[in-house]
């Protein structure tokens, strides 16, 4: 969909720049061919208002209609016959251990090794709470985290007296050999955790986390990976990664039922990483959990397999070349200045940019909404002053191209 005003001839120029992003990208002829599998779903199985164009699923994704129907249908179920559904050999409760092994399936462990939350946020509460500090250890991060993962840290801090050590980012630091040198040289004796984001949620930039847990372990540290940007968005191994645990959501990339996420726990770790949930066992109606959000547990599982359906690495391979369209053509906007990295391996499927002082990011936000139904993410202000757009497989060649027009309009 090409918005009001938009210039065809720019999408020759952009088809360019696209093929040129694909090389740089490190793409092959048969990569791109299969990033190009998947292409945009019927309109039918989204929900979206008339007109819009959505380019913020690193914020919340869109739940397909099916997804929704089959969480829907398993409401109306649970709802039929409330206690034989939900309890011991219900259909609804069977049905969430199902769901557990899709989840698993989409990220490659074991259903046993999965405790499913309501969002990545309480997946990491729990796991921080879940382990035992004495005053003075330490957990190492970075400042560059969503607070969701931080929160349960500082929480410590403030109640336990667990140190934070912050690891400094900055948004045009793409430097992945460097980052990870600043955060050996902060491990120290009394460090306990090392947490990391997957891919950073404010630039998009992958970080090295398979290295990062492997320098962790070396020296006795726990190491948890926030993946809210990561799962559902690319090819995701969470074996291979060696970390202790890894946290996700199912409301962004993997377009699940808004209030979902999930927390996969080595069972090597299980000795260090004790959440509550699991002191009854790791069924969903249970002494420990109570009664949880069954339908949209199963909703989850649903949107997990749907997902591993359309294949991970093509999905991967469509959303980043999306995103590297999008990069090449934000590139040629004076204005702004990109803080993403460029097309290649550190590179995911978020794009952000700074805009110029004089252009507020939230009044620059609402003018793209107001004016063009165009739906893109403020960067928290304390980063930086600026734009995130985070296409997925639903989005369009000519959403990224009308979408640059836009704001290189509003800028010029």
């Amino acid at each position: 969909m090409r918005f009001e005003g938009s210039n065809p001839t720019r999408l020759d120029r952009r088809e360019l720049l696209f093929s040129l992003a694909g090389v740089i990208g490190g793409l092959s002829p048969a990569g791109i061919a299969q990033s190009q599998s998947i292409t945009r779903e019927s309109a039918s199985e989204y929900l979206f208002a008339p007109g819009l164009v959505y380019l913020n699923t690193a914020a919340l994704g869109p739940t397909t209609r099916s997804v929704l129907e089959r969480t829907l249908q398993v409401w109306n179920e649970l709802e039929s016959d409330p206690v034989t559904m939900a309890y011991g050999d219900g259909a609804v409760h069977a049905a969430t251990d199902t769901a557990r092994e899709q989840i698993a399936g989409l990220i490659n462990c074991t259903a046993d090794e999965l405790l499913i939350t309501r969002s990545a946020t309480a997946a990491m509460n729990s796991l921080a709470l879940g382990m035992s500090f004495s005053r003075g250890d330490r957990v190492l991060t970075t400042d560059v985290e969503h607070e969701g993962g931080t929160n349960g840290w500082f929480y410590l801090r403030r109640r336990a007296g667990v140190e934070v050590d912050l690891v400094t980012i900055g948004p045009t630091d793409h430097d992945v050999g460097a980052i990870l040198g600043r955060l050996e040289r902060a491990m120290t004796a009394e460090t306990r955790v090392v947490f990391v984001s997957h891919v950073i949620s404010a630039t998009g930039l992958r970080l090295p986390v398979q290295q990062i847990a492997a320098l962790a372990r070396r020296r006795g540290i726990v190491s948890i990976v926030d993946g809210a940007q990561a799962a559902g968005a690319i090819d995701l191994d969470v074996r291979s990664l060696g970390c202790d645990a890894y946290v996700g959501t199912g409301h962004k990339w993997i377009m699940g039922p808004k209030g979902t996420g999930f927390a996969y726990i080595n069972k090597e770790s299980a000795t260090s990483i004790q959440p509550i949930e699991w002191e009854q066992g790791k069924r969903f109606v249970c002494g420990s959990t109570g009664v949880g959000s069954l339908p949209l547990v199963i909703g989850l599982g649903e949107a997990a397999r749907a997902m591993k359906a359309r294949g991970m690495r093509a999905v991967e391979e469509r959303t980043v070349s999306l995103r590297n369209r999008a990069y090449a053509g934000l590139a040629t906007i004076p204005r702004i200045t990109l803080y993403s990295p460029p097309p290649g391996p550190l590179a995911s499927s978020l794009v952000a940019f700074r805009l110029p002082d004089a252009v507020d990011s939230r009044e620059f936000r609402d003018r793209l909404l107001g004016k063009y139904k165009l739906v893109v993410k403020v960067a928290e202000k304390r980063w930086f002053n600026g734009t995130r757009l985070s296409p997925h497989i639903f989005n369009t060649e000519s959403e990224i191209d009308d979408a640059v027009d836009v704001i290189r309009r509003e800028l010029a």
